[in-house]
């Protein structure tokens, strides 16, 4: 997972999908409704996709209708790195990993019926979703 940090981006297209490197890479977004995790309710951890850092639980996500899973806050603060972004003409706080500075997607203060009223709006293609454990 530390080697994430240094690889170059011929290392990530070897082993990263086209939209993923497209996303994770060169901070694009995919398309609405259509990410693999929009919908999940089952209880897990999502992990980044590009190097594996735990990002969310799934027991802080939450439908809020945007079309991207959506989480009231990270695993922990020191997962995910805010930075502004000021792109595309407008402002907002983009979300990276803190391990190998994947794109995740923005946060954004417009959850008021949520603990943090924050809403971590990821793209699917940004994560991997390893559900708990089923009891023996």
């Amino acid at each position: 997972m530390t080697e994430a940090k240094t690889m170059t981006d011929a290392q990530w297209k070897k082993i990263l999908s086209p939209q993923a490197f497209q996303v994770l890479r060169e901070k694009g977004t995919e398309r609405a409704f259509v990410g693999e995790y929009t919908d999940t309710t089952a209880p897990g951890v999502y992990l980044c996709a590009a190097c594996g850092q735990e990002l969310f639980h799934a027991n802080n996500k939450f439908h809020s209708g945007c079309g991207w899973p959506s989480f009231y806050t990270a695993a922990a603060g020191d997962r995910v790195k805010l930075t502004t972004d000021n792109s595309h003409g407008m402002s907002r706080t983009e979300v990276t990993c803190s391990n190998c500075n994947s794109h995740l997607g923005h946060v954004f203060n417009d959850a008021p019926d949520q603990p943090t009223g924050q809403r971590y709006c990821i793209n699917s293609v940004s994560l991997r979703f390893v559900p708990d454990a089923k009891p023996k």
